[in-house]
């Protein structure tokens, strides 16, 4: 072996190095450029998901604050009925004693449930008008039967019935819009007191009013 060649079998490993030395670094920028296209892929994904919950988030503060302020203008209408505890205000449902508007075993409306009923309906129409709700108005009874020479009604599912449906034609007449407001009977069902004590009764015996989604109305 000359020097010559010494020198060129240097210069062919020197070559070959490189040549064997191009595809490890080719191979390792296309990883690179791999990893850096998925790294970007999931910040994208991530900025979106994070975009949805802040979305998600402000939609369930605006739907509270409407919900407060829906529930505060709700108590300030009927800030005298309350005072006067004729009316109830619990999560939206303006409840009144059946004792207040009929005579017991009765689907015969007082005179003064009518002036309660009447005085109701300019705020029940300002919260049913914010968001084009439907009011649903629900009779509910205690526990004891009918007996005796009470014969106009079945049952209390009935009376309640009836005692609901006295109510949403009371409030149509004095001007709440038929297409608004629909009535519903529980019966002794869902009730909001024992029914072993005469108090527990009475607190049964109610008329409620709330207002719900057109959607929800059965």
């Amino acid at each position: 072996m000359t020097g010559a060649d010494g020198l060129d079998d240097l210069n062919g490993m020197g070559d070959d190095g490189i040549a064997q030395a191009a595809p490890v670094w080719a191979v390792f920028g296309d990883l690179m450029a791999g990893l850096l296209g998925a790294f970007v892929l999931i910040l994208v994904g991530v900025l979106v998901v994070q975009m949805d919950l802040v979305a998600n988030l402000q939609a369930e503060v605006g739907k509270r604050q409407a919900e407060e302020q829906r529930r505060m203008a709700l108590e300030k209408a009927l800030a005298i009925p309350l005072a006067a505890g004729r009316v109830t205000l619990n999560n939206g449902r303006i409840g009144i004693s059946g004792n207040v508007l009929f005579p017991v075993n009765s689907d015969q409306l007082r005179p003064e449930g009518q002036q309660l009923l009447k005085s109701l309906v300019p705020a029940l129409q300002l919260v049913l008008g914010e968001r084009d709700d439907m009011l649903m108005v629900s009779g509910f009874t205690d526990d004891k039967p009918i007996v005796g020479g009470n014969q106009q009604f079945a049952d209390n599912l009935e009376l309640s019935a009836q005692r609901a449906l006295k109510v949403t034609r009371a409030l149509i007449d004095v001007g709440m819009p038929s297409s608004k407001v629909f009535s519903a009977a529980f019966g002794a069902e869902q009730p909001v007191a024992s029914n072993t004590s005469e108090e527990g009764r009475a607190l049964n015996r109610r008329v409620e009013m709330a207002p719900v989604p057109r959607s929800a109305k059965p």
